[in-house]
Parts: structure tokens; sequence; C-alpha cells
């Protein structure tokens, strides 16, 4: 089963929030709909705080969620690598549970 929110990555509006190719491009991660379709039951990423953007100071999609801010439950317990932070020591996605925070 699955439902659709709004878009995290362009807010919404279907455009690419960074402006990279031109202040008309499509967002790439709602190909311009401003809507996302998720699987349900699903859980606000982590790893970028549900805003759809890489918090590494790039200019693309979260690499976790790919960009729709929230992804599949796939576990309850809270990574004991991470601490359920998504985060490894250097900044990058946890390599347990690949950035969730949840094994």
């Amino acid at each position: 089963m699955s439902t659709k929110i709004k878009c995290p990555f362009c807010g919404g509006i279907g455009k690419d929030p960074f402006n990279l190719l031109s202040k008309t491009s499509q967002c790439q991660v709602c190909n311009g709909l401003g809507a996302v379709e998720i699987d349900v039951p699903f859980r606000v990423c982590v790893f970028c705080s549900g805003t759809g953007k890489n918090p590494l100071g790039a200019r693309v999609p979260c690499i976790v969620c790919k960009g729709k801010g929230n992804y599949v439950i796939t576990g309850d317990d809270i990574c004991v690598k991470c601490i359920g932070t998504g985060r490894a020591a250097d900044g990058l996605p946890c390599t347990v549970c690949k950035g969730t925070g949840y094994n």
C-alpha cells in the first residue's frame, strides 16, 4: 500500500529547489508533480530530518531516502552502531543500518 505526500525536496512546487539547470527545471524527485508516492508504513528519514535534501552540503536529494524525506519501516530496533542517528562517525550514512537509524 502507498500514499502520496507533498514532495519534501522541492516543497511541493515541482521545481528544482536549487535552480541547478535553470529556474524552470523540474524537481528531480517528483518530476514536477509536487508530490511523491511512498509505501506505508513509513517513518521520517533521520539522515536528512525529513527535508529530502542531502545534509552533507551537496545540492542533491538525500542519499538515504532518495529525496522523499521518508522511507519504509524495515525494523523497530534502534541501530546499536549509530544509536539511531543514521550517521557514522564521519557524518556519512551508518553502514549497519544504511542511514535509517533502525535495524
